[in-house]
C-alpha cells in the first residue's frame, strides 16, 4: 500500500496530537516516579525513627519529603527517536548530580523500554502509553528503582 502526499498531509495533525499526548504521559510518569520515591523515603525514615535513630534528623527529613522536597528528580531529555527519562540525584552541592537513564519512551508510538545503556534501550517493549489500561497500571505501579521494567 502506498501513501499519497495528500494522505500523509491529512494525518499530520493526528500524528502531532499523538506525539503531544505521549510527551504529556511521559511527564506524568516522571511525576509518578518522583512521588513513589518520596513515599519510599518517608517509609524508610519512619522505620529508622522507630528504631530510635536520630529522631530530629528523621523528623526533619519526613517534613521536607511531605512538603515535596526531594533530592531525586526525574527529568525528560528528548532525542531524535526517544524521550529519555533520567533520574538525577542532587548530592547536596558537594559534587555534580548523579544521573542515570531510567527508561526510554518512543516519541511516535509511546512504547516504554528499559534502558540498556545511556544511549540505547533494551530490546522488547515493556509498556505502551497509548493503551489506557497499560498507562493507568504504569502510573499506579511504577517504582523509582525501575523494577517494573524487567520482563517477567
Amino acid at each position: 500500500m502506498t501513501t499519497t502526499f495528500a494522505d500523509y498531509a491529512a494525518t499530520a495533525e493526528a500524528r502531532k496530537n499523538i506525539a503531544t499526548a505521549i510527551l504529556g504521559h511521559s511527564y506524568a510518569l516522571c511525576e509518578a516516579l518522583r512521588q513513589n520515591y518520596i513515599d519510599y523515603s518517608i517509609r524508610s525514615h519512619y522505620s529508622a525513627f522507630q528504631r530510635g535513630e536520630d529522631t530530629n534528623y528523621h523528623e526533619a527529613c519526613i517534613a521536607k519529603l511531605k512538603a515535596g522536597i526531594s533530592n531525586y528528580e526525574f527529568i525528560i531529555e528528548s532525542g531524535n527517536k526517544y524521550h529519555k527519562v533520567i533520574m538525577s540525584i542532587d548530592n547536596g552541592g558537594t559534587r555534580a548530580p548523579s544521573r542515570s537513564v531510567h527508561c526510554f519512551i518512543d516519541k511516535k508510538t509511546g512504547e516504554v523500554y528499559k534502558s540498556a545503556s545511556w544511549k540505547s534501550p533494551a530490546k522488547g517493549v515493556r509498556y505502551d502509553l497509548r493503551i489506557i489500561e497499560q498507562r493507568e497500571w504504569l502510573l499506579e505501579n511504577a517504582d523509582w528503582a525501575g523494577g517494573y521494567l524487567y520482563l517477567k
